[in-house]
């Protein structure tokens, strides 16, 4: 595929077949990371790979019920004033939460470094480039996991997840847990969401101030 054939292809995949990622294949997937700007051209990414129902189950046991008690809760609330494809992608994608990290059996927890400020919590403008050097990194894993055949799908930690991962783990304190990150294979009959349409030339102004 060509780059402009993994964007289109480029789909959140909440259902995957159980197939194994080789390491070699994930290796491969990872290193991208290292190719997306950072702010402090240092690259101080980590990553933890688990594998196993049993390893998987430990690290993600406070999920299912944070999804239940925070973003199901929070949804029904909205659901009058939401859009309906947002709400559509919602309804489908919590109550997977749990299992697609379980399902896919690869499961990678991306850490960050930073210096200063914690990523999640900026002091100011300029301390979100740490959070901004996370993300082009994690959007880089998402493009060449499409690129090797292989779907993902992440899940941002609420409530307690960060620094309960953290701790099972080891992490240390300058290192902050950015996401759980399932890459596998995707089911046969795997579910995908309405993308919305979005006409580009509608989105840019020009000469605009």
């Amino acid at each position: 595929m060509d780059f402009y054939q993994v964007l289109e292809k480029r789909r959140t995949i909440r259902d995957f077949s159980g197939r194994e990622v080789t390491d070699e294949v994930l290796e491969k997937i990872l290193s991208a990371a290292f190719k997306a700007p950072t702010n402090d051209h240092l690259r101080q990414f980590e990553f933890v790979v688990v594998r196993g129902p049993e390893n998987i189950a430990r690290l993600i046991s406070p999920v299912a019920e944070n999804t239940e008690a925070i973003q199901q809760t929070g949804l029904k609330a909205a659901a009058e004033t939401m859009d309906k494809d947002e709400h559509a992608m919602f309804v489908d994608a919590l109550p997977k939460q749990q299992r697609m990290l379980m399902q896919s059996n690869c499961l990678v927890l991306p850490f960050f470094r930073q210096k200063d400020c914690p990523l999640c919590r900026p002091a100011d403008q300029s301390s979100l480039n740490y959070f901004a050097s996370a993300w082009a990194a994690v959007g880089n894993i998402l493009l060449a996991a499409t690129a090797e055949g292989l779907a993902c799908a992440f899940r941002i930690p609420i409530g307690n997840e960060s620094e309960y991962v953290k701790q099972i783990v080891g992490a240390p304190d300058e290192y902050e847990f950015a996401c759980f990150l399932a890459v596998g294979y995707a089911a046969e009959n795997a579910h995908i969401c309405n993308q919305k349409e979005i006409r580009t030339a509608d989105r840019i102004h020009r000469n605009v101030w």
